[in-house]
């Protein structure tokens, strides 16, 4: 795990140069063992800095999600860069924004974090209800040891690891201007198990599996706003006129919308895992990007986020291409 002095320490550092003017990073939550993003703008703050099992937010998506503002006649824009701690599965993210041009690589620093896993705070939630104090969470060894209230208890720490770290490829970010601890080796690998067992279900089994799940969502567009592949400033979903589909909230306008979205994230999608992690309605919206994910790389050998040099791969095409098809 990532010694806290030298993460606070390069912090200060980095923060304290002229080119940089913001470092998104974690900093405590208010009660519970929850940890939530701090953005920091001077050395003093960097004090506040931690990096625990607790640590589950994706904040590559703050670099997206940053308004522009127009500036005053005679005025420049704040080009300096923005600095941002992420584990491995996080820096997918920056390469795959990268990759689609959203920003320059100079215009980010990165400081990354080789991480072990982190925990699913449903959970820690489930095992530890009501703790109102701020509790701590820990690695030690192959057991997470938490605190909370004067009290400490270890559990194995497969029993609250969240579902992605136990398919984790990419432990150590694959991107990175400082590297915080040493690099992590691969612990995990993804033969898309889950998946395969849904594709051998009935076609109507698997309809009526979807149809109880979608009529649960209540469309607050939560997985949307925290996905770092959700950055459109115009989103053709909510457009009004056109409108590619209404408000009301029914099976009908909630089935388009969650197929119309995991179509737009085919081959984009670096599954973080942070839709089905906010949902508040439990929607396992990650079996659907999963499906989307193995066909992309069983039929285009593409797996997004994980080279900055490729091209996005539904946003390119060769002259050569078959055309005969197109209407």
């Amino acid at each position: 795990m990532v010694d806290l002095t030298k993460l606070r320490e390069m912090a200060k550092e980095v923060i304290s140069r002229e080119d940089v003017r913001e470092l998104i990073g974690y900093r405590p939550g208010t009660y519970g063992f929850r940890v939530r993003p701090a953005f920091v703008t001077g050395p003093d703050d960097a004090d506040d800095l931690v990096f625990t099992p607790a640590c589950v937010n994706n904040l590559a998506s703050y670099i997206v999600l940053e308004e522009k503002l127009p500036v005053k006649r005679g005025e420049e824009p704040d080009l300096r860069k923005v600095a941002v701690m992420v584990k491995g599965c996080d820096s997918r993210a920056l390469l795959q924004q990268m990759e689609e041009k959203a920003y320059p690589r100079e215009r980010i620093l990165v400081l990354g974090i080789p991480c072990t896993g982190v925990v699913d705070m449903a959970k820690v939630q489930a095992r530890f209800p009501d703790v109102l104090e701020v509790g701590e969470i820990a690695l030690e060894g192959e057991k997470l040891v938490l605190s909370a209230g004067g009290t400490k208890e270890e559990v194995p720490k497969e029993e609250l690891l969240a579902d992605k770290c136990t398919r984790c490829r990419y432990p150590t970010p694959l991107v990175y201007d400082e590297l915080l601890d040493a690099e992590v080796e691969r612990f995990a690998d993804d033969d898309y198990a889950d998946v395969a067992e849904m594709e051998k279900r009935s076609a109507a089994d698997k309809w009526a599996y979807w149809e109880e799940k979608f009529n649960r969502c209540i469309r607050c567009y939560s997985c949307r706003n925290v996905c770092p592949m959700c950055y459109c400033e115009d989103c053709v979903l909510l457009r009004l006129q056109p409108q590619w589909m209404r408000r009301s909230v029914d099976l009908s306008e909630n089935t388009a919308y969650h197929i119309s979205r995991a179509y737009h994230l085919a081959g984009r999608c670096i599954q973080c895992g942070e839709c089905q992690r906010v949902c508040p309605v439990d929607i396992p919206l990650m079996e659907l990007n999963r499906k989307f994910s193995k066909d992309v790389l069983e039929l285009y050998d593409y797996e997004p986020g994980t080279d900055v040099e490729n091209p996005p791969l539904l946003s390119t095409f060769k002259v050569e291409d078959r055309e005969d098809f197109i209407m």
